[in-house]
């Protein structure tokens, strides 16, 4: 049995200035993400991917560090495009993502529509798999929406809200079954023993 951990980028450095992609690991996040990628349920990862957002790779690069595992950027894990509004301030920022989940069929202000994202999540997780290279297990580094769409696909649930991260700055992880598609856990805290 392999186990895929779906892990969410922890707390990041927002700068409006800098384009949301580009956003790096803020230095809690930087703590978390180092703490989590000693934990010993990591020691059996061979396969590591992370979308190409460098708060991902950050994560990515902190478990290359503590475990010398080599990552593959798959850009497909990326966060929903978001691109035609580029970076909008709380509270407004979360009223959007609220409509994004809401009327998953729907572009919202331009954005990429949830099940769009949904299905190239998927294919990009199922892609992941089929191109390990080790025998081990795999981690995926990626976005709390990117989770959510997950989640809820494995789950068979519509895509809604209610199976999002329970941490608002980022930095959880669930796991599941590779080849079955069947969850193992739902969200932990990355922090969390």
């Amino acid at each position: 049995m392999t186990t895929i951990y779906l892990v969410t980028h922890p707390e990041v450095m927002i700068d409006p200035a800098i384009p949301v992609p580009d956003w790096q690991l803020s230095e809690r996040g930087w703590s978390r993400i180092k703490s989590f990628c000693a934990r010993p349920e990591l020691s059996t990862v061979s396969d590591v991917f992370t979308s190409s957002e460098r708060k991902a790779t950050d994560c990515a690069e902190a478990l290359k560090a503590e475990r010398r595992l080599e990552f593959k950027i798959e850009a497909r894990l990326g966060e929903n495009d978001r691109s035609s509004t580029g970076y909008v301030e709380p509270p407004r920022f979360w009223e959007i993502v609220a409509r994004f989940f809401d009327s998953p069929h729907e572009s919202v202000l331009g954005w990429e529509r949830a099940i769009d994202a949904q299905t190239r999540i998927r294919e990009a997780v199922a892609d992941c798999v089929a191109s390990r290279e080790g025998g081990g297990d795999i981690c995926i580094f990626s976005h709390g929406g990117v989770g959510t769409l997950l989640l809820c696909d494995l789950m068979g649930e519509p895509i809604s809200r209610k199976r999002g991260q329970p941490i608002s700055g980022g930095g959880c992880y669930f796991a599941f079954e590779a080849e079955k598609r069947t969850l193992i856990h739902g969200w932990q805290d990355i922090a969390s023993s």
